[in-house]
């Protein structure tokens, strides 16, 4: 499942100049949790979140002069967040975007690296939607007939080329057990590394045999060599 099948089309956006009440107008009324940050050509140069608005509700205390408060202020830049006035002072940049044909797995994975909740979706250079943590959370919730098609279909007949009748496929409650023969062992290795990254796939149970170990020929083949190399 690719990111493009998931996202939001219609986004709800902000220019760098808004100001924060607009932003925060516009997350209240739309009740959302972010805006995209775009110039006036569509592209996207930042993110505002309510975790950015709320760095305002902390307020910037007079005074303050302790070397705990300067090393939290340098590490977070608290105190560019707290006197940030629009848009552009209270973003997050640059912004963690992902390409509309980008599978649903690097999407996570994007979100999990850089701890974000949503990911604008940007095609050359220019904002075309959003995902967010719950358009991947409702992927998982997919019915068993939705992830064995998704398997036999975009995984074995249209990725690796494998047809889907000649292994046997059963899912059940988003477990996955395989079995079967393959030509070669890479083959087998493949289709369940990317039947794990299946939305909805809970576990594989994987029981493929293959016909050629390449796998072995080609560490055959490197120890055949090092002879010669050294």
């Amino acid at each position: 499942m690719r990111v493009d099948q998931l996202m939001t089309s219609e986004v709800v956006t902000v220019p760098p100049e808004a100001s924060l009440k607009e932003v925060a107008r516009l997350l209240v009324t739309h009740r959302i949790a972010g805006l995209p940050v775009c110039d006036p050509d569509g592209r996207v140069v930042g993110v505002v979140s309510e975790a950015d608005i709320l760095w305002k509700e902390l307020g910037l205390e007079e005074g303050r002069v302790g070397l705990v408060d300067r090393i939290i202020d340098s590490a977070y830049g608290r105190a560019e967040r707290e006197a940030a006035t629009n848009a552009a002072g209270a973003m997050s940049a640059p912004p963690i975007t992902v390409p509309p044909g980008a599978s649903v797995a690097q999407a996570a994975q994007l979100m999990i690296e850089h701890r974000v909740n949503r990911l604008p979706v940007v095609d050359g250079g220019r904002l075309v939607g959003i995902v967010a943590r719950a358009d991947l959370v409702r992927a998982f919730n997919r019915s068993d007939e939705e992830i064995e098609r998704e398997i036999s279909d975009d995984v074995l007949l249209h990725t690796l080329w494998v047809d889907p009748a000649g292994v046997t496929l059963v899912v059940f409650e988003g477990k996955v057990a395989i079995s079967g023969e393959v030509d070669n062992r890479t083959t087998a290795e493949l289709i369940e590394a990317y039947i794990r990254r299946v939305p909805g796939v809970v576990s594989v149970s994987s029981e493929l045999g293959w016909r050629i170990d390449d796998r072995a020929r080609r560490t055959a083949a490197s120890a055949d060599e090092l002879p010669r190399r050294l």
